[in-house]
């Protein structure tokens, strides 16, 4: 049924597959240049997650307000993509670990940029029975170019090339995005100007929203679970430490991309027809589990196929998150994107900070074990609650 989704949408999950194919050609290799290369350890990469995320939860503030209006997303969307291809082959010359924090924060600021105006463009050219399969299409398409990047670093770094080289040569997909964004937007202000009569936010009307006096309460709890969540940054390195070669890392994220690039087009079309509160209860569960996984794992074997196996969680949650946001936002969507995405960042860094803590402290088996019994506590308790804040299953 993708046909029926509008022409816009597709275009910008053109443009997050190319984005990605850069993106992840770098960040693979993080751990092993950061702690092998730079010499830091698990909480520099803990603090690598956690702090570029939520140092762009301002900027996704400021953002959103400012794509309520539509005429603004455009040169937000463009510009945030064109601060994530400069800064990012720059990695490629740092001598020190904080140095790669604080490139990886403005290429988060990019993000901070693009992705509210972004997501409230796609919610507003979307009819809402179709918003799950939308950006369901979106995700999917973006984790199908995190399936391109690492499969070029791995061809690179079996070729001869150092870890380095493989950061620099992520320019070259990056100037596709530029070049693709800049089409998309402009196809967006001539669809948007030819539906001129519809209205200021696009050919369907806003659906009604949640009280906005106060967020609802489904943001607490999706929140709460990127606080529990632990960072892709040391899933691998624990992956690393339970026999997973750093050569062949990059072939292992390209795995697990293609779990999440296929799962988001099923949890997006979930989400449609069970309602996003359900499929984002799947997929907490899933998490819980398979984290509980990862704390007992003792080989390379099990690393690989429960690091497959939580690609399920991204393609459960990432599109019902979306779906569920675009709802209670209203005629808003760029405030409600904004609010969603600083949230959801904040919530990342204390994640990332105290789980990377306990990893390095305590192991991985450890602070795996913490995040599974936070995970499943969530999972329990979610049925009860949402009935009690009388969250709408669909």
């Amino acid at each position: 049924m993708s046909e029926r989704l509008p022409r816009q949408v597709k275009l910008f999950g053109a443009v997050s597959l190319l984005n990605d194919f850069a993106s992840e050609m770098i960040y693979p290799l993080l751990p092993a240049f950061v702690t092998g290369v730079l010499g830091g350890g698990a909480a520099a990469l803990g603090a690598l997650d956690g702090a570029a995320d939520a140092a762009a939860a301002f900027v996704k503030l400021v953002a959103g307000r400012l794509a309520d209006r539509p005429a603004r997303r455009g040169p937000l969307i463009v510009s945030g993509y064109f601060v994530a291809v400069v800064v990012r082959p720059i990695i490629a010359v740092t001598a020190a670990a904080w140095q790669v924090i604080g490139l990886r924060v403005v290429d988060r600021l990019g993000k901070g940029l693009r992705t509210p105006p972004r997501d409230a463009l796609i919610a507003d050219v979307t009819p809402q029975a179709l918003r799950g399969r939308a950006f369901g299409v979106q995700r999917g398409l973006d984790h199908a170019g995190a399936v391109l990047g690492p499969l070029v670093a791995w061809a690179l770094l079996t070729r001869g090339a150092d870890v380095r080289t493989v950061i620099a040569a992520s320019i070259l997909p990056g100037v596709a995005v530029l070049v693709l964004a800049a089409w998309a937007v402009r196809d967006q202000r001539r669809g948007t100007a030819e539906k001129g009569a519809a209205g200021a936010h696009g050919p369907f009307p806003p659906s009604p929203a949640v009280s906005r006096s106060r967020p609802p309460f489904a943001l607490f709890a999706i929140c709460f679970f990127y606080l529990l969540r632990m960072p892709d940054t040391l899933i691998i390195l624990h992956a690393q430490r339970l026999g997973v070669a750093v050569a062949v890392v990059p072939l292992l994220w390209a795995a697990v991309h293609v779990v999440r690039s296929s799962t988001s087009f099923v949890g997006g079309r979930l989400s449609d027809r069970l309602g996003p509160a359900r499929t984002m209860w799947l997929g907490w569960a899933c998490y819980a589990l398979l984290a509980a996984g990862m704390a007992f794992a003792t080989g390379p074997a099990a690393a690989w196929a429960l690091f497959l196996a939580l690609g399920l969680v991204a393609g459960l949650t990432e599109s019902p998150e979306r779906a569920l946001v675009a709802a209670f936002a209203g005629d808003r969507q760029g405030s409600g994107f904004g609010i969603y995405h600083a949230a959801s960042g904040v919530a990342a860094l204390a994640g990332g900070l105290l789980l990377g803590v306990a990893f390095q402290r305590a192991g991985g088996a450890t602070a795996f074990a913490a995040s599974a019994v936070l995970g499943l506590a969530l999972a329990l308790l979610w049925p009860f609650l949402a009935r009690v804040h009388r969250v709408p299953a669909r």
